[in-house]
């Protein structure tokens, strides 16, 4: 299990059920400590512990094989499915699936390595976005801004200098001007469960998109039941039929560009989206054990939940979002503070993500500064962004950072680009 689903558990727990949670990655086991019981070694022995009328959670992608087998031998399973992993995993099958379902997709092409990529761009000029399959590649990650190419091929000759033993798929798209949105919605193997979640991202580590990419700095996130939803008409609801086939059990949802004419799918996250799934713990009224069984045994339910938008913004420490190797600047072991005692209503907004409890005091326990998430909702964008902040400003974490303009943007410009369009 990667660490998106801690604070889901976490949640489980606080519903009544009995939950233990099994962290894969040997880096982040020290988390969570004195907030779940975690499973140390085979979490396969515990099979028998949760049984065919439990539930098991996967939280990544990777893991599509296991459950596709644990879902023939009668267990519930929720997170994804083999044919899921591939859709998010190998872009180029991402963009084929798609393309076989009437989903207008933008040209790209696939190179190994980055030496035939920066032969493409000197003869193809032109603003690319250059992207790595999997989840490995956040650093890589860019968008074209010249022309010329000259930036993107810059990036490329860069990452070959620091990497030459590296040899990994590249993908290179056209770079669409437009507003960036995501249309994403839970699937139960047969059919859809919920409303359309509309989502807009914010990637970059600094203000006005500003600095490198980061796995998300903060989100805004909407439902809609309005199932003529010409986003989701146009792109994810096509995608039914695969899905179906695939045996999809979760969240899934597409990033797309979108101009006055054409909506461009980008890319496909096939899993519970991070920190998207915070904000679903924030939009959902009805029990999430209640609601993730129906989703895991393909049954159909009546999904209660908040309407107005949500926002979500991510507070980190150094070194994030880069690595390091010197443990001079590592977080770890320092305390989480807040300015006054927060009411359990005020908690429910916080989503710890690298962090453990001792004595009901919260600390950081990673290296890598992904501390948490807050989150907060309104019938507006602008008030859920009041919210949000005046929540923050209520907590202190030594050397801290988070972006301040989560929403302002869209709600000025996008939104009102979308309406004015008739695309929402």
């Amino acid at each position: 299990m990667d660490l998106s689903g801690g604070d889901l558990a976490y949640r489980l727990k606080k519903e009544g059920h009995q939950v233990k949670i099994f962290i894969e990655n040997v880096d982040q086991r020290q988390n969570f400590e004195g907030m779940l019981e975690k499973i140390n070694g085979n979490w396969e022995k515990e099979l028998e512990w949760v049984g065919k009328s439990g539930l098991i959670i996967f939280d990544d992608t990777g893991y599509g094989e296991i459950q596709d087998k644990l879902r023939e031998k009668g267990y519930s399973v929720v997170g994804g499915s083999a044919g899921g992993d591939k859709l998010e995993d190998l872009r180029y099958f991402g963009q084929k699936a798609m393309a076989l379902h009437d989903i207008k997709i933008i040209p790209s092409k696939n190179f190994i390595g980055t030496d035939d990529a920066i032969k493409f761009v000197r003869k193809n000029k032109g603003k690319w976005v250059l992207k790595q399959s999997g989840h490995v590649g956040k650093d890589f990650n860019y968008i074209g801004q010249l022309e010329s190419g000259e930036d993107t091929i810059e990036v490329l000759k860069n990452y070959n200098r620091n990497n030459k033993k590296d040899c990994f798929l590249i993908e290179l798209q056209k770079a669409v001007d437009g507003v960036e949105i995501g249309v994403g919605r839970y699937f139960n193997g047969d059919d859809w469960l919920g409303p359309i979640e509309m989502d807009v991202e914010h990637k970059n580590l600094f203000n006005d998109d500003l600095g490198p990419k980061t796995w998300e700095m903060g989100t805004i996130i909407w439902y809609d039941e309005n199932e003529k939803n010409k986003i989701f008409q146009e792109t994810l609801a096509k995608l039914k039929p695969h899905l179906q086939k695939i045996n999809f059990r979760g969240d899934i949802n597409i990033n797309c560009i979108i101009n006055k004419k054409e909506v461009y799918p980008l890319e496909i996250t096939a899993r519970f989206g991070w920190p998207a799934l915070h904000l679903h713990e924030e939009i959902h009224i009805s029990p999430w054990g209640e609601f993730l069984k129906a989703v895991a045994d393909g049954k159909s339910y009546d999904l209660k939940y908040r309407k107005g938008f949500g926002i979500v913004v991510l507070l980190a420490t150094p070194p994030f979002p880069y690595e390091l190797k010197s443990k001079k600047y590592y977080p770890e072991g320092i305390s989480i503070f807040f300015k006054e005692k927060l009411s359990e209503k005020e908690m429910n907004h916080i989503h710890f993500e690298e962090v453990s409890c001792y004595k009901n005091k919260f600390y950081i326990t990673s290296k890598s500064g992904f501390i948490m998430h807050v989150t907060e909702m309104a019938d507006t964008i602008r008030e859920a962004r009041k919210k949000v902040y005046s929540l923050i400003k209520k907590i202190i974490i030594p050397k801290y950072f988070y972006r301040t303009d989560i929403g302002a943007e869209f709600m000025n410009k996008g939104y009102k680009k979308l309406k004015r369009w008739g695309w929402i």
